[in-house]
């Protein structure tokens, strides 16, 4: 089952109305950053790549094409009988340019990330604060054994 939007704008801490959708809510970007290193994924490490703070210009990212970590505005608190799923808005689609998201587990609590990548060969803008992803609350059969405990717990935190 599916929630509605208007039933897990609670666990959106920062959502207004308009991003309150008929399944799920909007995420808004407050971060973009270009990716300065390569990363690392083996069976028992895990080293992400370095990242740097793109800088808006009056509001808005001229981004060329390419691959860009973003980080969102709202907490999102996914309570432990939900699991979450991210998509991107079609505008971004309609741009040419994605978000890239992953499973949010239950007892995840923070302001997560996605992965933007511009196709486009003339680039995109996105404005700081523009809605760019709906994240979709999906009730699970029963909760799990324990919560989601793992290294992005509370990531984004001491950021606005």
């Amino acid at each position: 089952m599916i929630a509605p939007g208007w039933k897990v704008k609670v666990n959106v801490e920062g959502a207004g109305e308009e991003s309150v959708q008929p399944a799920g809510v909007d995420l808004s970007v407050c971060e973009i950053s270009s990716l300065e290193s390569e990363g690392m994924l083996g069976a028992s490490l895990r080293e992400l790549p370095r990242t740097r703070p793109l800088e808006p210009i009056n509001g808005w990212w001229h981004l060329e094409p390419g691959v860009y970590k973003v980080r969102y505005c709202e907490v999102v608190e996914i309570p432990l009988n939900y699991v979450a799923l991210c998509f991107p808005r079609s505008s971004i689609l309609r741009m040419g340019a994605e978000v890239k998201c992953t499973v949010w587990d239950p007892g995840y609590r923070g302001r997560g990330e996605g992965l933007l990548v511009v196709y486009n060969p003339n680039g995109v803008k996105i404005e700081r604060k523009a809605r760019i992803v709906q994240l979709i609350f999906a009730k699970l059969e029963e909760a799990p054994g324990k919560p989601y405990s793992g290294m992005y717990m509370n990531e984004g935190l001491n950021k606005p």
